[in-house]
């Protein structure tokens, strides 16, 4: 899904998939060989660039914070949350703190709730969501929990998500010239 994603000119993408320590420096390096975005892993007080992807490394969760020059991310070594570090509801709920509705989080397949909460916390600030049809996910549990807890704006099939989120954020790359926009994306299937 990540190589189907045009390189955004004012749009920042931040990755958490619930992988352990030493496999998302891996993830990050491969994703980028195959995407118009530059991608790495996250590294504390990296500064959100506009197409730049951002994997989260595991063992860490992933926050979005004001940097030295702007939005930053930051990680943190805090208690698992639904069983998992890193988890996607941190990253979501401070993104959308950070940018309001600029946000667009992307609940993707996988077992638990993790990220329902997090795009419950971007759609109150009128950001907007993104979830992965139950027919098209390995394990639904976080899309559709996520749709209970939260609601979206699109639910698609897998091969559908990319377009969609290319769709929601065109019309802020449009509009907000300068100004840098976050996009969250929970990956369960990073392809």
């Amino acid at each position: 899904m990540i190589p189907r994603l045009p390189r955004f000119e004012q749009t920042a993408v931040v990755i958490v998939q619930h992988m352990p320590a030493g496999f998302t420096a891996s993830l990050a390096l491969r994703l980028h060989g195959m995407s118009r975005l530059s991608v790495q892993e996250a590294r504390n007080g990296d500064p959100l660039l506009a197409g730049h992807a951002y994997v989260a490394p595991g063992g860490y969760h992933l926050r979005v914070a004001s940097g030295r020059s702007g939005p930053a991310l930051f990680l943190d070594c805090g208690a698992p949350l639904w069983g998992v570090r890193p988890a996607a509801d941190p990253l979501f709920t401070t993104a959308a703190a950070c940018f309001g509705a600029s946000c667009i989080g992307v609940v993707l397949t996988g077992m638990g709730r993790d990220g329902a909460d997090g795009l419950a916390a971007i759609r109150r600030v009128a950001g907007r969501g993104v979830v992965q049809h139950r027919d098209s996910a390995v394990i639904p549990g976080m899309p559709d929990a996520a749709l209970r807890v939260a609601g979206a704006e699109r639910v698609v099939m897998l091969d559908d998500v990319a377009d969609a989120i290319a769709e929601l954020a065109t019309p802020h790359e449009l509009r907000h010239g300068q100004d840098s926009e976050c996009l969250n994306v929970r990956v369960g299937d990073a392809r």
